[in-house]
């Protein structure tokens, strides 16, 4: 699946500046927050200011405080723990490389771990696959992963104002994966 302007989510990430970066690793990080025990959203928020300001002491604080409270509550499972490793992988710099690095990793986790809560058995390299613009095989919730990490990308890519965008996306794809884990957890 390509994008909108028609370039994979690789050539995206590739292409993206330090806000796009931040911004991508952070919505990623963002909308798998329900695999955490409780509502943490708002431990992110001064992350996020920090990303629209394009201030990257504010970022490394704001992000050492995020790590602090999001570790308060430690829930035991596996993808709670990818979770809380996007967190901790993120760098406290504001520098292209150690953001692309963070962005692209926060990208494939956050696929790999919708990908576990679609029906069908995510298949070797399908995560990658998709990245690179072949999401054939991917379930409903894999896909929406994509097609929203994609968007985020190229709404940063518009400036500042393309944040509130990233935002709504990452609200919403937080929606759609609390859903799914609260079905889950009441029909197992």
């Amino acid at each position: 699946m390509t994008s909108a302007t028609g370039r994979s989510l690789l050539e995206l990430i590739d292409g993206a500046d330090e806000r796009g970066l931040a911004a991508a690793g952070l919505a990623c990080l963002d909308r798998c927050l329900p695999l955490l025990a409780g509502d943490r959203a708002e431990a992110l928020r001064p992350v996020w200011a920090a990303v629209a300001r394009g201030d990257g002491a504010a970022w490394g604080e704001a992000v050492a405080k995020a790590r602090v409270e999001l570790d308060a509550e430690a829930a035991p499972t596996a993808a709670a723990g990818a979770v809380r490793g996007m967190l901790a992988d993120a760098p406290l710099d504001w520098t292209a490389g150690s953001l692309r690095g963070w962005a692209g990793t926060c990208s494939a986790t956050a696929l790999a771990l919708h990908g576990r809560y679609d029906t069908a058995d995510v298949p070797d390299g399908l995560v990658e696959r998709c990245r690179a613009g072949d999401p054939d095989g991917a379930g409903p919730l894999l896909a929406g992963e994509l097609r929203r990490q994609q968007a985020v990308l190229e709404s940063v890519a518009h400036g500042p104002t393309g944040l509130r965008r990233a935002r709504e996306l990452s609200v919403e794809g937080g929606r759609v994966l609390r859903a799914v884990v609260s079905r889950r957890a009441r029909t197992a």
